[in-house]
């Protein structure tokens, strides 16, 4: 049976038939859809050549491996392949906003989640490498640290877009345009970014702000009128607005001692877990407006400090603020587990090589991660297995993923 796609291809879908062919297929398809803003033809058959590379080398995807595995023509193709990545003139934003725009026609975006992504180099020959603190595993590395803005939905799970953070811990790279920043502003910028040239509707952005500066990030979030959704470390200091509840008055309180004091008001959540397919956790939740103290009276406003406790008797395990102050508490809880299934997609795709471009080239490092992308966002875009009966019939198929795929699917 064939299907056709939106690009008007078809699509052989019959069952039995092997998945490689039918991420051929998908990366035939979502390149051809992606790749218009690569005027020259032979750029974007370099791309799609990238992507499939990507896909099909088995481990480091080095430029010269991915070479090899193209085809036939050696240092030639190795140096055509270097140049088309790392001295090209071809501008990666227009393909990492066409990719959201793709794969929204697919399935509604929930969410954007950003997220740190640590990448170890022991060599000194990398855009961006420096001592590091990662702060998922708590400890320093040298490398490079990048920040990847993640596309969400029922059934996908993918990055679209990507920041490098550079300082002055990091070595001198070709180009400087992201040099200079703090922490917090690469991580904000990365996803302000991406929100503006990706999408024109405004959807909630999630992630964990525990290490960088709270107030400035809402701040920013407030001006881009983008709601966000972001973890907050436990000692942040808050006012409470409201004079019924506790701690009224009494100035700057940390946000746990906060929920703490209102944990008479936790009610139950019910909410799917990302780590065990068909699994579902309860949780207790308690929600208050609270103020984020800010010297500037303009910018005093109120937002929604919301925790999670997994036992009645224990302290919150997780405490989030969000400008959404009318959106329901469980929403939120459930929405702040998309953080959960980007961890484990995360994984997967380190397989496509989001980690192994080498070089001093800031342009080459973002050429690279976004043809990546495409090409976690292709294998994505196919099942591990289409049931006989149900694909036979015309049926609505079931997806069989292995456990690592099935953490990512909705739920």
């Amino acid at each position: 049976m064939n299907t056709t796609t939106r690009s008007g291809t078809h699509q052989d879908v019959r069952p039995g038939r092997p998945r490689q062919e039918r991420i051929d297929d998908a990366v035939e398809e979502l390149c051809a859809a992606v790749f218009t803003s690569l005027r020259r033809r032979d750029q974007r058959e370099r791309g799609r050549q990238y992507v499939r590379g990507l896909i099909a080398t088995q481990g480091r995807k080095s430029i010269r491996n991915i070479a090899q595995q193209i085809g036939p023509g050696g240092a030639a193709a190795e140096q055509s392949l270097h140049h088309f990545i790392a001295a090209s003139t071809w501008d990666w934003q227009p393909i990492r906003a066409a990719l959201s725009q793709y794969l929204g026609q697919s399935a509604p975006l929930n969410a954007w989640v950003a997220q740190p992504m640590a990448i170890p180099k022991g060599g000194e020959h990398s855009v961006g490498a420096g001592h590091r603190f990662d702060p998922h595993q708590g400890q320093m590395f040298r490398g490079q640290q990048a920040f990847g803005m993640w596309f969400t939905s029922a059934g996908m799970v993918t990055p679209v877009g990507w920041r490098l953070f550079l300082d002055e811990a990091a070595e001198d790279s070709e180009e400087s345009e992201e040099s200079e920043e703090s922490y917090e502003e690469c991580a904000v910028t990365g996803v302000l970014d991406t929100v503006r040239e990706s999408w024109p509707a405004a959807r909630p952005v999630v992630l964990d702000i525990r290490d960088i500066a709270t107030r400035a990030t809402l701040n920013r979030f407030a001006e881009a009128r983008v709601p966000v959704v972001g973890r907050i470390n436990p000692e942040a200091r808050l006012l409470v607005t409201d004079p019924r509840l506790p701690g009224f008055g009494a100035g700057t309180l940390a946000a746990r001692d906060v929920l703490q004091n209102v944990r008479g008001l936790r009610m139950p959540v019910e909410w799917p877990d990302p780590e065990v397919p068909g699994a579902r956790r309860t949780s207790l939740v308690a929600a208050v407006r609270v103020m984020v103290p800010d010297p500037a009276p303009g910018r005093r406003r109120e937002v929604l400090l919301f925790g999670e406790w997994e036992t009645t008797r224990r302290l919150p395990t997780q405490l989030w603020v969000t400008d959404m102050v009318r959106t329901e508490p469980g929403t939120l809880v459930r929405m702040t587990k998309t953080a959960h299934r980007v961890s484990a997609a995360a994984v997967s795709a380190q397989e496509v090589g989001l980690r192994d471009f080498s070089g001093r080239s800031l342009q080459g490092w973002h050429r690279h991660v976004t043809l990546a992308s495409v090409a976690h966002a292709a294998r994505c875009l196919v099942p591990e297995e289409l049931p006989a009966p149900a694909a036979a019939h015309g049926l609505p198929v079931r997806r069989t993923r292995t456990r690592s795929h099935q953490a990512l699917a909705a739920r």
